[in-house]
């Protein structure tokens, strides 16, 4: 009778090992996160990387989107507010508290995580800016549903104010990964929703 053959169980929990490599793609970026040190902070070797997650690239594209879904959870949040206002409050704060909070790096994965990168990194510098993009135009979408419901004003401009709310958000985690504190950065985001919508928006 031929045997079957049993596949062994990955010796590692792949929810963990993603989790771990979200958190050195945040703090190094992605050229600067090495193979050594992916895989050491995972606990697994590259074939078992490889074999669980595929290479680098694909390894970064399922960081993103755990980092989606955890720590910048805030956005999707954000948009399901009833009002414009509530809308840019929460992200705003959301953006802050994510930027800075104290048990993972500062700044935020989608801004830095590909910034300054050589010819190496292209990719991932595609993926956040797609990423980034996909955010900008969500808000925009939002937007314009609050244009079109009474919310905002009829002259409001949807896509630049989800550009100046982005650009804002965007700062705010440049701001963060520089050193500067969350009450430093809480304050910038009340200043600017004090002149919510901006006028001429």
């Amino acid at each position: 009778m031929e045997s079957k053959r049993i596949g062994r169980p990955r010796a590692f929990d792949a929810d963990e090992a993603l989790e771990r490599a979200v958190q050195v793609f945040w703090a190094q970026g992605y050229e600067g996160a090495s193979l050594d040190d992916l895989t050491d902070a995972m606990g697994i070797t590259r074939t078992s990387m490889y074999r669980a997650f595929g290479n680098k690239e694909s390894l970064f594209r399922q960081a993103l989107a755990r980092y989606t879904e955890g720590p910048a959870s805030y956005f999707a949040q954000a948009l399901r507010q009833p009002t414009a206002r509530e809308v840019a409050t929460t992200f705003l704060h959301g953006a802050v508290r994510a930027s800075t909070g104290a048990d993972c790096p500062a700044g935020c994965l989608g801004v830095q995580g590909a910034l300054a990168t050589g010819e190496s990194g292209r990719q991932a510098r595609d993926i956040l800016t797609a990423w980034r993009e996909s955010g900008t135009a969500h808000l925009r979408d939002r937007f314009q549903r609050a244009v079109d419901d009474g919310d905002l004003p009829a002259g409001a401009d949807p896509g630049l104010l989800a550009r100046y709310l982005m650009t804002v958000g965007n700062g705010i985690a440049v701001q963060a990964a520089g050193g500067t504190t969350r009450d430093e950065l809480q304050l910038v985001a009340d200043l600017t929703l004090l002149s919510w919508p901006p006028v001429g928006a």
